[in-house]
């Protein structure tokens, strides 16, 4: 059994040498990281010490996050946001945002492949379920589904008071239950509710763990 490892573990990890997976650190760093299953001492003088499949996954893992499609430094960069619909200035649409969002959506695939634990791509990994609303906002972005603008018409995703739910809102009924077949084959649970107050149907959607 292995934990994921701590943070000065995790950054020899992601000091170590891309092809060859040879560490550098402390002895102690090394033997943690040998008692914990992601790295081996060689048994050859002399001794280095090098990744095991283990540890070169959470070294690819530590790759693809930052690479993910809406990281903390994406956002503060504004490199790429999904459409969550209702934007006060939303990205011109075209064919160079078409490109990105179907490139952000193919790093989420690769995110995925690269964190779950079975290398699964049908659900969503943990960085989808710490940024709900982009996750849920780019699979929807990515299949062509159209975000509200100025006006009403569009899906807007939005969050809400339950763990691991947002909320997806979408006036035209047969747009909202295509919203939900999308959600659904990306990997989400997707459930159609009524708003107590307006009577308008909306979907509750949450990623699906396996």
């Amino acid at each position: 059994m292995t934990r994921p490892p701590t943070a000065a573990q995790r950054r020899v990890i992601d000091a170590a040498d891309p092809v060859t997976g040879r560490l550098r650190g402390t002895e102690a760093q090394l033997a943690a990281l040998v008692k914990w299953g992601f790295a081996f001492r060689h048994p050859r003088p002399p001794h280095d010490h090098f990744l095991t499949p283990a540890g070169h996954r959470i070294r690819e893992a530590g790759e693809a996050e930052r690479a993910a499609p809406e990281s903390e430094a994406t956002a503060a960069g504004g490199v790429f946001a999904a459409r969550v619909g209702g934007e006060e200035e939303p990205p011109e649409a075209g064919p160079a945002r078409a490109r990105e969002v179907r490139s952000a959506w193919q790093g989420l695939l690769e995110l995925r492949r690269m964190t779950n634990p079975d290398g699964a791509v049908d659900r969503p990994c943990g960085w989808e379920r710490t940024h709900l609303v982009q996750a849920a906002a780019l699979a929807l972005e990515a299949a062509g589904h159209r975000p509200a603008g100025a006006d009403l018409a569009g899906y807007r995703v939005r969050a809400t008071p339950q763990p691991e739910a947002v909320a997806v809102h979408e006036p035209d009924t047969a747009a909202l239950r295509a919203c939900a077949a999308t959600l659904e084959s990306a990997g989400w649970q997707v459930g159609e509710h009524n708003d107590p107050r307006s009577r308008a149907r909306y979907l509750l959607a949450s990623p699906r763990r396996a």
